[in-house]
């Protein structure tokens, strides 16, 4: 259609085809602004639900058809101009909303336009020279015509509403009352009002907000400091962690509820006596506190930069700011004291520029451990086979610089199934399949108990501690500190309603000093903490620096 056919009749008498084309247009506008990720492809699916900017933009159109009523009949209510910029800011919108919805889906993170505006460049042009010159410009062509086409859809949608849906309803009644009525919800669901979600999708304006408006804090420094709390002091020397190899562990899900649910604890009562028994054969001892995690039932990468950074993190806009500095962490304290800093993160197998971030001495993901073996679960490899494959391809020997692992697993992420066999012969998990044809047919049978998730998450917890048991107890040639701790509770779907943010923290180790230390801060002697809540999770970071002064 061309843009000088877009005329206001202005009748409430529009012919049936001219509505029905109308509210076809509609529809597609709003299916393309409210998608949501088709888990777990790069798919979408549509969603039935109302979109926020949807409803404005179709304010925007009443208002174009309300004030072109009182024009010549027959002038065009939209110029050719005014037409395509419409179609171009909805179809970043409709581009925007893709990747707020897959990216996460997909990566378990979201895009930032300051880490992968450069990496996708960098990515793209790497990936199209790996193939052949004639099959790189066809998945150009291919890109090219996908969104060409997609400019087209959005062009014909909105000329038609702007054609046959505005001037009808501009003087309908009924359908004034409904946009008043999408109007009042659209204002309640940017406001985050709960109740709104059944008939709103999550809007996406707010991500392009976020996105420039941590480009313009990220590049001036003065709103930087002001945006970002102070760091913690970072001096000092070792203390008592002189001469140990450091491992510090976050167990995905562990938390409180491990404890304060009957259920779970009951479960976990035998595992946890075993891995006790484990490190007293060791010639260690263990103290154990709660901790207030930044985070709850997710966003595990909160916590993780809190505790590295010493700063609360609650806020994810913090973090984000965070990100961007080179702020002082516990990896650039213990290397800046001789220690090698090595990063294992098997719940990565793409690139992640996020990690220059973090300043790790060597960084190894789920791609770089090698395992041929099945996919177990969402996230393929177990927990115990990656760190056994890490273990093998960097050994801790003798004349190797002392090392701070920083370990954040996986596998006991949410749904909680399949639980991996736990294999008693760590040389197992080194084999292309660790795993016996029984083991694979019992794991074939757990299904996932969407609406009955406890009795799953007491059995990974269970695993956690016998894997966790299994690494203690090997022999090592120097002495080694184990930081063990929870990332955040899991769902409340486990938790039940009005959970506490805290998670389990337990500190290993066969020197009585160090232990000392952290029971004057609250923890307690054994696997199981005390009632009393230790201080928050970024109150752990100077206690770990400190451990070569007297309590205050």
């Amino acid at each position: 259609m061309s843009c000088a056919a877009l005329t206001s009749p202005f009748s409430p008498q529009a012919p049936a085809r001219r509505v029905a084309l109308g509210l076809l247009a509609l529809l597609v506008l709003n299916a393309l602004l409210s998608m949501t990720n088709w888990w777990p492809t790069p798919l979408v699916k549509f969603d039935a639900r109302l979109a926020p900017e949807f409803v404005v933009f179709w304010l925007l159109l009443l208002t174009i058809a309300w004030r072109g009523a009182a024009r010549t009949p027959g002038s065009p209510l939209l110029g050719p101009r005014a037409l395509s910029a419409l179609a171009g800011v909805y179809m970043l919108l409709v581009l925007g909303r893709y990747l707020d919805t897959t990216a996460p889906a997909l990566f378990a993170r979201d895009l930032t336009l300051y880490w992968d505006a450069p990496q996708i460049v960098r990515v793209v042009y790497v990936t199209l020279r790996s193939y052949p010159l004639w099959l790189a410009a066809l998945v150009v062509a291919t890109a090219v015509a996908f969104l060409w086409a997609l400019y087209r859809l959005l062009h014909w949608a909105i000329s038609r509403a702007a054609l046959d849906a505005a001037p009808w309803a501009v003087r309908n009644p009924v359908a004034l009352l409904l946009t008043a009525a999408a109007l009042g919800v659209s204002v309640a669901n940017f406001a985050g009002v709960q109740a709104t979600w059944g008939y709103m999708s999550r809007p996406t304006t707010p991500t392009y907000w976020h996105q420039a408006r941590l480009l313009w804090t990220s590049f001036n420094e003065r709103d930087l400091q002001q945006n970002l709390p102070a760091s913690p002091s970072f001096a000092g020397d070792l203390g008592l962690l002189r001469g140990s190899d450091v491992n510090l562990v976050f167990l995905e899900s562990y938390g409180q509820v491990a404890f304060g649910i009957p259920e779970i604890d009951q479960v976990l009562q035998q595992p946890r006596a075993e891995l006790e028994e484990k490190v007293r054969a060791a010639g260690m001892q263990v103290v154990s506190a709660f901790m207030t995690s930044t985070t709850y039932g997710g966003r595990s990468e909160l916590a993780h930069v809190s505790f590295l950074s010493g700063l609360d993190t609650s806020t994810p806009w913090v973090h984000d700011l965070l990100l961007t500095t080179e702020r002082p962490l516990l990896t650039t304290w213990f290397r800046d004291r001789g220690y090698e800093v090595h990063a294992l993160y098997p719940a990565l197998s793409w690139d992640w520029p996020e990690r220059s971030f973090y300043r790790f001495d060597a960084f190894w993901d789920a791609r770089d451990l090698r395992y041929q073996g099945p996919k177990i679960g969402y996230w393929s490899v177990p927990d115990q086979v990656s760190l056994a494959r890490y273990q093998q391809q960097q050994p801790v020997t003798a004349n190797s610089p002392p090392r701070l692992l920083f370990f954040p697993s996986i596998t006991s992420h949410l749904p909680f199934h399949p639980v991996p066999p736990y294999l008693s012969d760590a040389a197992l998990a080194l084999r292309d399949n660790p795993f016996s044809a029984v083991q694979m047919a019992d794991m074939a049978q757990q299904k996932e108990q969407w609406f009955n998730m406890r009795p799953a998450y007491a059995e990974m917890m269970r695993y956690n501690h016998l894997w966790v048991g299994e690494w203690i107890a090997q022999p090592r040639v120097r002495d080694a500190v184990f930081v063990v701790m929870g990332d955040h509770q899991p769902p409340a779907n486990v938790t039940g309603p009005g959970a506490s943010w805290d998670v389990p923290i337990h500190i290993i180790s066969s020197k009585p000093e160090l232990l000392a230390h952290f029971k004057a801060r609250g923890f307690v002697a054994g696997l199981t903490p005390g009632p009393a809540t230790a201080g928050s999770l970024f109150d752990l970071t100077p206690m770990l620096m400190s451990t070569g002064q007297a309590p205050r």
